[in-house]
């Protein structure tokens, strides 16, 4: 299928009313925007569609579940992932999308580096290490970080045939991508502290979660669907 679209930027939101204008805003010219919408109650689906963004709504609760149905909702050649909370800025994506397409990586992953006081909680931090580092053992990759913002071809991705609908999507997209002999990179990025609430790292208890769905990609347990987020 062909478009007109240069790119599509997958944003899974849930409740990020307070943050979507400023992450919309920062979107390059000539990319759109797929809020994938989890089951806010704050209005964020209609104040994405009034700023111009493309709203698809997945009612099954999890993170994997709403990057997912951006993906599949996707028509670009190019489709990226952003949080939607105003953790990550959009327009560091630019540099991603021309490695893809000079095709030098496959797959390109952004690398956070915090910026300001409470960026990134200790305990989220220390989890994400643990796990790129069993990551590192299961691949051979090098990488540091198993954060949201990235980029890759659409269809290839789609080929990957990701199954997790919970917080370990990403850890799938990566391991998957790993075996298929995917050319994989890792760039720093700032990682500034969100609006809002965080669902998953704000807390022990989702960290926690994340870490064990997570690890349950590694090990090749089979994938699940559900909340945890």
């Amino acid at each position: 299928m062909t478009t007109d679209v240069e790119v599509d930027v997958v944003l899974p939101c849930l409740n990020e009313a307070e943050a979507l204008p400023w992450v919309l805003a920062r979107l390059p010219g000539g990319w759109r925007a797929l809020v994938v919408d989890n089951g806010s109650t704050d209005g964020s689906a209609e104040i994405a569609r009034a700023l111009g963004a493309r709203v698809v709504h997945e009612p099954r609760r999890g993170f994997g579940a709403a990057c997912h149905a951006g993906l599949t909702a996707a028509t670009a050649d190019v489709v990226c992932f952003c949080d939607c909370d105003a953790s990550l800025d959009p327009a560091l994506l630019v540099p991603f999308v021309h490695e893809v397409r000079a095709g030098t990586a496959d797959l390109v992953l952004g690398r956070r580096r915090p910026l300001g006081r409470g960026a990134w909680p200790a305990h989220a931090r220390a989890g994400n290490l643990a796990l790129a580092r069993l990551l590192r053992r299961r691949t051979g990759l090098r990488l540091h970080d198993l954060g949201p913002l990235r980029a890759a071809r659409r269809e290839p991705l789609l080929a990957l045939g990701l199954t997790d609908r919970r917080s370990g999507y990403p850890l799938e997209m990566v391991v998957r991508a790993a075996d298929a002999g995917w050319r994989i990179t890792e760039h720093d990025v700032p990682y500034l502290p969100r609006t809002g609430v965080s669902k998953v790292t704000g807390t022990w208890r989702g960290t926690w979660q994340a870490v064990r769905d997570m690890s349950r990609v590694l090990n090749g347990v089979p994938a699940r669907e559900g909340v945890a987020r």
